[in-house]
């Protein structure tokens, strides 16, 4: 299956029918009058979320949706057909943007939720509409309206109430694997998480959450560096981020030195989603006796000046999971309770959320502006002259749309 989680389309609503002009033919009828009826209104186009898709890889290779024209109106009166409407199923967790003004359009979180991104033409009128006392054979008709039409970015933010960020090989795949179903690759090299994973935990009856794993970050990767900027946004919507440690490198690195990193590059490209509550996870203690244990936990907590809730686990023997799992369910179930009782509360929770989304965008729009100069030649915005023409028709070039990521 393709992971796809960003792309460009074009939408076309419907034209409206146009009106009719027609009078009345019939034996013995002299003079009958005008009977011409008006058009059909065209088809809209809407964009509903379906709780049953996971990837916009359907827009990976139909890029222009058009909705039916209205027909136009029939004599005698008859009114043209409504032109229908077309129905675009995404995923839960898409967001809809205008590419021309990068306006939000509308942000699909729910399933079944429903935004109309192009309104269908208004139809024409026929000519019995301007019939009067004074004006009783008239030959006035209006054409339809044409429909809307509009470059659409789509971007899906996977829905997770727990974001895992770390390091390659940090053990964020065997931690998933460990406490849900879901079954990502593991294995013992970087990167072998290329897009992310959702699995969902149970802590008692009726009672769960969402545990989303995205690709390792490393150094540099706010600039683009690795494979975990670009999903980066997908921690966006998360209302916990775990932050994965392992004790225990290969290459005999400082553990306090790979949790800086991660957390310099998480501040670089959101400030706003590093102020989202973060735990910080120390993982493979199975390979580590008690007192080395003791001691590289204290050593990360002091590099980092760390005052946040603090767990040491093994993802691989389930050690520690059952309790770092419990203290996730309490804490979302808190936190939900005081958004209740806490309008403020709630009301700065909402800011941050907003905050956090305008970060991303624009840090992820600057490297595509950054890429664009780069495959133009051009070192900066000043050399840009007025004769170069940039392409927005989002056609594909030989190597495909660079807003798209697939894997195979």
């Amino acid at each position: 299956m393709k992971f796809v989680d960003e792309v460009s389309i074009f939408v076309k609503a419907g034209d409206g029918g146009n009106g009719m002009m027609s009078f009345r033919r019939e034996k013995f009828i002299e003079k009958g009058g005008p009977n011409g009826g008006d058009g059909g209104d065209g088809g809209s186009i809407f964009m509903e979320a379906d709780p049953n898709l996971n990837t916009l890889v359907d827009y990976r290779y139909t890029r222009r949706f058009n909705a039916r024209n209205g027909e136009k109106g029939g004599s005698t009166e008859c009114t043209g057909a409504k032109g229908e409407d077309l129905i675009l199923p995404v995923p839960v967790g898409t967001t809809v943007i205008d590419a021309s003004t990068q306006e939000i359009i509308g942000d699909l979180t729910k399933p079944g939720q429903r935004l109309m991104v192009a309104q269908g033409g208004w139809h024409g009128l026929g000519n019995t509409r301007f019939k009067s006392s004074t004006n009783r054979a008239p030959r006035q008709t209006t054409p339809g309206k044409p429909g809307e039409s509009r470059d659409l970015k789509l971007e899906l933010k996977v829905l997770a109430d727990v974001g895992l960020l770390g390091l390659p090989n940090a053990g964020k795949s065997t931690f998933i694997r460990s406490v849900s179903a879901a079954k990502p690759k593991v294995a013992d090299y970087p990167f072998t998480t290329l897009v992310p994973n959702l699995g969902v935990v149970s802590v008692g009856r009726y009672k769960s959450f969402v545990v989303a794993d995205i690709p390792g970050l490393i150094e540099g990767a706010s600039e683009g560096a690795g494979l975990g900027i670009r999903f980066l946004k997908h921690l966006a919507r998360t209302r916990l981020l775990l932050h994965l440690v392992d004790m225990a490198p290969l290459d005999q690195s400082d553990p306090a030195e790979a949790a800086a990193v991660i957390i310099h590059e998480l501040e670089k490209f959101s400030p706003a989603l590093a102020d989202r509550d973060r735990w910080l996870v120390l993982n493979k203690a199975d390979q580590l006796l008690d007192d080395e244990r003791e001691e590289r936990m204290r050593a990360v907590v002091d590099h980092l000046d760390w005052d946040g809730p603090v767990f040491v686990i093994s993802a691989l023997e389930s050690e520690g999971t059952e309790a770092l799992s419990q203290a996730i369910m309490r804490y979302l179930d808190e936190r939900e309770l005081r958004k209740v009782e806490e309008p403020a509360y709630a009301e700065a929770l909402a800011e941050l959320d907003r905050r956090i989304e305008g970060e991303a965008r624009a840090r992820l729009q600057a490297l595509d502006d950054k890429r664009a100069l780069r495959k133009a030649g051009l070192k900066s915005v000043d050399d840009i002259s007025d004769d170069d023409v940039w392409d927005d028709d989002f056609e594909d070039d030989e190597d495909g749309p660079e807003i798209i990521y697939v894997r195979d």
